[in-house]
This record gives C-alpha cells, structure tokens and sequence, in this order.
C-alpha cells in the first residue's frame, strides 16, 4: 500500500516543523518542554493541516515517555480505563487523544483524576474550540496552545521539501504551480501536500500550473460550515458592514459564497444587520433585506447572489443606528422586572357591559378626536411611568425625528403632571 506523501514527510523533529515557529521557536513554549524534557498536558487548537498531530508526537518522543495514541472519534470511557491501567503499569503514560471535542462530559471527566495525579500526561488535539468543546475542568489542568493555519510562505517550502526529500515526490514544478498550490491550500500543509502529488500523477512527473488546477479542483471549501473560522467570517462581514467599510464587506461575502456557505443563511443574517445596525436610520433598509432574500429564492446561484452583494453594498453606505436594538433590550428587562403591571384602566378593552362597570376603557382619549386629552391620559402602568427604552440618537432617519420624540415627551410630562 502507497503511503501519501503528507504522511511520508512528517516532521521527526521540532526543527523540521514548518510554520507554527511562535511556539517551536528558540525559546518559545513547545521547544522549552522539548529541551527540558519536562512535558506538562496540554491542548492543542488549530485548523485542519495546521500541524497537531505531528506536534503531538514529536512532544511526547522527545519526552522519552510510554505513549499511548487514541482518537475521540473511536474510543470512549472503556479505552481509557485501558490506558489508565497501562499507565499504573508503566508509571505514567502520556495520552495522545486526537480530536478531543469529540468526548462528551462524562468522557472527559473520566480523564481528571489521572491528570490530577499525574498519572496521566494528556496531549489533545482539536479543530474546535476548547472554550465551547472542552469542560472547564479539563481546561484547567491543561495548557491549551493556538496552532495557526500556515501562510503562503510556509507553504511554498513545505512544497519544494517535498520535491527535494529522499522520501519525497521525483518531480519538477514550476514556481507558478508551486505558489498556486500554495495560495489555494488555504493554511493547510496536508491539502497543498495531496494537491501536489496528484499534480506530480497528472503531469507525468513535471507539474505545470495546469496540472496544479486540475488537482486543486473547484469550490475548495475554506472552512468547516460548522467551525470556527466560519464563524469568524461570518463576524467579520457583520462588522464591515456595521463599521461602514464597503469593500471589505463585499470581500468577505464573496469570500463565504466562494467557500460554499449557504446564500439563504447569509440572506438572513443580512435582514438581522438590517434590523439591528441600521434600524431607522434608514426604515427602507429591511424591506431591501427582505427583498434580496426574495431575490435570491426565486433566481438560485449565481444570478441570485448579485443581489445579495446589491443589499450588502447598501447596509454597508447606510446611515445606522442600533436605538431600536437597545430599546428592546431595555423593554424586555422592564418587562422581566415588572411582570404583573396592572394595565391602566383607561386602555383596557371593555368588549361587555361587566368590564366597563369595573372602569375598563373609562376615560380613554382618542388621539384624533382629542390631542390633548390623549397626552395626559396615562399609558405605562403605575409606578413605570417615568421609564423610557427608545431614544432616537442613530443617524439618517432617526437624526429628524429626534427633536418631535423629544417634543412628544415634553407634552406627556407637562400634560400628564397636571395644572
């Protein structure tokens, strides 16, 4: 069986790694604990490609320890008793345990008493975040280190070992191809690795830049649709737009459409922008919001996606305001605090002759008919009637009505108060 050529070139040394050098570096964390040899648990978190495993190993032999290597995606708390048991044989162990999000609470509460005592060293690995995917608990006894996706750069000579290696590909690239793979590979070494040994097939052994796009292929994805960097994406065209800053919202739509995010999820999160940044500053925003989604529903990909880059450009140049978001906020709490408020009687309905005995309608003013009496009647129940939640302090829209919402409360003060 043909062994890829990512799992040929796996670093046997710290010095061998590429990239990541913020904690492999001379002084730097990972190279500490190899020069000491004092290898302490710990949790390691980075995109796919970015080097955990192979940092994993490296750690736990350059420690000179039994080591014990188990994924989450197959094992469970019967594994790990096993290994526990290994470990009171042996003296320690430590535990390579890939994909440790993958462990629920129960299985990962069945790891603390052996970290606590030492008898276990864990090294996990995790494409996840260990502040959502990782028991505090857990957290707390191991050191948790950021592994970053690879830049180009590293990438780029990641690719020319793997043609200069003894183990590696006998084959020739052209720089064009090589950086091609490089900048499509999206900061993961495994990727570019694959993506040049099915170059080197395609090309007889001479990879041209052709060959480099057949073996990339088309719509690469550029996250995992449920991780992390998804969710950075998604924030970061959600601030563009909030932040006024056009091109980059534009960048970052394409950026998501391109790697194979849902339209209509992105559709949505647009109307929310619409609705909490822009608000009425600008009212038409939403109905354009709502419009796009529409848009996109009747015409699919990619005719559809226009307009969705047409809604972002114009949330993005829109005036904004977020008073209507912080008003409903302070609503909702009010509405918390004060649960059991008796509406005043003058707004209840009063559809029976028994309601209106007991007062309900009684002395309600009808605005049209009568402005002033309408003013001073009550509307907030007793005790609330000095709370306000919405001042109009956005831009565009709620910039000329500011001065008629401060008109309108001076006359229910003045009028409501009394001579």
């Amino acid at each position: 069986m043909s062994v890829p050529l990512a799992e040929r070139l796996r670093p046997r040394s710290l010095d061998e790694v590429v990239g990541q050098e913020h904690l492999t570096g001379p002084g730097k964390p990972l190279r500490r604990m190899v020069e000491t040899r004092r290898l302490s648990s710990l949790i390691l978190w980075g995109p796919p490609g970015s080097g955990k495993t192979t940092l994993a190993r490296l750690l736990a032999q350059e420690a000179g320890r039994a080591t014990q290597a188990l994924s989450a995606v197959e094992v469970g708390v019967r594994e790990i008793r096993e290994a526990v048991a290994q470990a009171q044989r042996q003296g320690g162990l430590v535990l390579l345990l890939d994909e440790i999000h993958r462990f629920n609470k129960s299985q990962q509460d069945a790891l603390l008493p052996h970290l606590e005592s030492g008898l276990l060293t864990l090294i996990g690995a995790t494409t996840e975040n260990p502040s959502f995917e990782v028991n505090p608990a857990l957290r707390s006894r191991a050191r948790v280190y950021v592994l970053n996706p690879l830049d180009e750069a590293a990438l780029y000579r990641l690719l020319e070992r793997a043609l200069a290696h003894p183990e590696g590909l006998r084959a020739e690239a052209s720089p064009e191809a090589l950086q091609l793979i490089a900048q499509a590979s999206s900061g993961d070494a495994r990727r570019a690795l694959s993506a040049l040994e099915l170059a080197a097939s395609l090309g007889g052994g001479r990879i041209g830049i052709e060959h480099a796009k057949e073996a990339l292929g088309r719509g690469t994805l550029a996250f995992d649709k449920g991780g992390d960097a998804f969710y950075d994406l998604i924030s970061a065209l959600h601030k563009a737009v909030r932040g006024s800053h056009v091109d980059a919202a534009l960048y970052y739509l394409a950026r998501m459409l391109a790697a194979g995010a849902d339209p209509l999820y992105l559709a949505r999160r647009l109307v929310r922008i619409a609705v909490e940044d822009v608000g009425l500053a600008d009212p038409l925003a939403l109905r354009l919001a709502v419009a796009a989604k529409e848009a996109y529903e009747l015409l699919g990909s990619p005719e559809g996606e226009l307009a969705l880059a047409e809604l972002v450009v114009y949330l993005a140049l829109a005036p904004k305001s977020n008073s209507v978001y912080v008003a409903w906020e302070k609503a909702q709490q009010a509405a918390q605090r004060y649960p059991d408020s008796p509406v005043p009687l003058n707004l209840r309905n009063a559809p029976t002759a028994l309601l209106k005995g007991l007062g309900h309608g009684h002395g309600y003013a009808y605005y049209h008919d009568d402005p002033e009496g309408s003013f001073a009647q009550p509307y907030l129940p007793e005790g609330l009637e000095g709370l306000t939640f919405y001042e109009a302090h956005g831009e565009g829209w709620e910039e000329r009505v500011r001065e008629r919402l401060k008109s309108l409360r001076m006359r229910f003060r003045s009028l409501s108060s009394g001579p």
